[in-house]
């Protein structure tokens, strides 16, 4: 699973940091989480194809989050896509973007579709055969959704010396891999744990911007491997983000802590302060596994 940080600061882009965007490569799969303005900028300075993104995920419309996409969709037009095109988000979306094609006569040519979401409960809205993506309804000033990303569990791995010494004919190695026991021409039954390993365990990261300090997301989001918190403030404006409805550092980490989470990547930094190392100083004393997020950034978990 790789992470890859396109923006990750509040409000307006600057020359030198950008709003929220980030694409997480996990199963083969490229998903691209966010889209403020710039984002197509980033996705070429950090050489990521644009032909490999087929799922979008929008979790709110305010303009640091989405004002990127119609320019994306346009420019993915330009580029003569044919492939289909999935964008997540809420109930809206929809019309904000084909308002803009229509305006501009700018029809794509490849198939665009809007999965618009209202539900306040946490609910799949992707699945194939190796990902599973949920909503994890989040608490802001409009209709918010983070979101979690599972991976299905893998086929077991076969042991080679196990099947040998069995005598097992190879065309039932695909059955022993699906977790099937396997009988014998002399009528024993192999059970399938003396034939393989245990998979490599599934992996899962959260996406969790923006939102105030919540505890209702703890049970969705327990246990995961990455989690993604906005932390907008320090504690010295820890009244402005109650007014705003984000999250400061700290507030951030006592989420990761009660949701038992293994890593913590802090994010959706006020470009009032000076340095990052601010949020993971106060973040720290509360849960232990910080990264700090920034620009261009990339974390292989």
């Amino acid at each position: 699973m790789n992470l890859t940080i396109l923006g990750c600061y509040a409000a307006t882009p600057r020359t030198f940091t950008n709003p929220t965007s980030q694409v997480l490569e996990i199963r083969n799969r490229l998903f691209l989480i966010d889209c403020g303005e710039g984002t197509q900028v980033q996705l070429r300075k950090n050489k990521i194809r644009f032909s490999k993104i087929n799922h979008i995920f929008i979790s709110h419309l305010h303009g640091d989050h989405f004002f990127g996409l119609v320019g994306l969709v346009s420019t993915f037009a330009l580029l003569n896509r044919t492939t289909d095109l999935h964008i997540y988000g809420p109930k809206g979306i929809k019309e904000i973007i084909t308002i803009q094609l229509r305006l501009s006569n700018s029809w794509t040519k490849y198939s665009l579709f809007f999965h618009e979401l209202e539900s306040k409960e946490s609910e799949v809205i992707f699945e194939d055969d190796k990902v599973i993506v949920k909503t994890i309804p989040l608490k802001h000033r409009v209709y918010t959704n983070g979101f979690l990303f599972q991976e299905k569990i893998r086929e077991r791995k076969l042991n080679v010396n196990a099947v040998q010494n069995y005598e097992i004919n190879k065309c039932y190695y695909q059955n022993i891999k699906n977790g099937k026991d396997i009988i014998l021409e002399d009528g024993r039954v192999i059970e399938n744990h003396k034939l393989t390993f245990d998979p490599i365990p599934p992996l899962r990261y959260a996406f969790c911007s923006d939102t105030a300090y919540d505890e209702n997301i703890i049970p969705i989001i327990k246990e995961v491997d990455v989690l993604y918190h906005e932390s907008t403030f320090l504690d010295s404006e820890e009244v402005l983000a109650g007014k705003t409805l984000h999250s400061t550092a700290k507030e951030a980490a006592t989420i990761a802590l009660k949701a038992n989470v293994k890593q913590l990547i802090l994010g959706h930094y006020s470009t009032r302060y000076e340095s990052l190392e601010l949020f993971k100083e106060q973040a720290e004393t509360i849960f232990p596994n910080i990264l700090l997020a920034d620009d261009g950034k990339s974390f292989e978990f």
